[in-house]
């Protein structure tokens, strides 16, 4: 998949777009990528979607929000067969766009499509002016369609959202979020190098920190990791801490993850860490030999899930 920053494209082919924010790429998403492949048959799929997140441009200082990064986002959006994204700076200049200028700029100067599709509650221009039936017929006068998908739903009526999969990991419910978003929640980055506590205590982890995207519940993990690059780069399950070390009075959140039956020097590698089962909320310990008890029975708990429980990872998108 290509990935193009901006909103210019030498493709002699009109394309036929899914156009969004797509945090998460839950099923939602997924379904107005799947309509958008099949709107216009024949012509190249594309997504066009943001970055940062709009939230995160018009409110910084406020915490952390997104489900996924860019990497992370356009990792998911390849394994669906997506031929090129469009990543679009959101700043300034693109916020304060009225939804006719997007249209005639970004859609038809930019990329000249032939087709787009969004979800039905998709707004667009400055202070939010646009909505699907505005792209509809700003769509008529230049000469695309338009496809506005209506949410997804679960066979019990739930929408796909992303909204729902973040109170889904504010609740200590991976389970749920994976429901939602297709395949387990990942934390991806570049390890850490901690206090090594970890292995004095015959407990190694490989720590990550929890920079721009939404913290889930503090508290403890079965996770499957992988990692990305290096000698070591494959599948590997493991436990995980995720939230503020309360034992050891520290005032950042960090993931520390301890990888089953493994040896090796992850720093500096970049791994993704999938939550799969929450096993317990983040407690205060009573000294080293406490703490050390508490993560023998938590490694336990998280083999056990591993091997026993109902969450089987999607490996198409992990």
């Amino acid at each position: 998949m290509r990935v193009i920053n901006g909103y210019k494209s030498d493709d002699g082919d009109r394309p036929t777009i899914a156009l969004g924010n797509f945090d998460g790429v839950h099923r939602g998403h997924q379904a107005v990528i799947e309509a958008a492949r099949g709107a216009m048959p024949g012509a190249p799929l594309a997504v066009v979607t943001f970055d940062p997140h709009p939230r995160a441009f018009f409110a910084p200082d406020t915490p952390a929000f997104s489900l996924t990064l860019l990497a992370e986002k356009t990792r998911k959006l390849r394994a669906l067969g997506v031929e090129t994204t469009h990543v679009l700076r959101f700043d300034e200049s693109l916020s304060s766009m009225t939804p006719e200028e997007f249209v005639r700029e970004v859609l038809v100067d930019g990329l000249n499509v032939c087709a787009v599709t969004v979800g039905g509650d998709f707004r667009f221009g400055a202070k939010r002016a646009g909505n699907t039936k505005t792209l509809a017929e700003l769509g008529a006068v230049h000469g695309f369609n338009v496809t506005a998908l209506d949410s997804v739903a679960d066979e019990e009526g739930a929408l796909y959202s992303s909204s729902s999969a973040r109170a889904a990991l504010r609740e200590g419910k991976p389970e749920d979020a994976t429901a939602i978003l297709g395949s387990p929640h990942r934390i991806r980055g570049v390890v850490e190098m901690g206090d090594q506590r970890g292995r004095q205590l015959s407990f190694p982890t490989a720590n990550l920190a929890l920079d721009g995207i939404i913290a889930p519940k503090f508290g403890v993990y079965a996770v499957e990791v992988e990692i990305l690059e290096g000698a070591h780069k494959g599948h590997v399950s493991g436990v995980a801490n995720l939230g503020m070390r309360p034992t050891f009075e520290k005032t950042v959140p960090i993931l520390e993850a301890h990888l089953f039956d493994f040896e090796g020097d992850l720093y500096g590698t970049e791994i993704a860490v999938s939550l799969i089962s929450f096993i317990r909320d983040e407690k205060k310990f009573n000294g080293l030999p406490e703490l050390t008890a508490q993560i023998s029975a938590d490694a336990g708990e998280a083999r056990r899930i591993l091997t026993d429980g109902p969450i089987k990872v999607n490996s198409d998108l992990v």
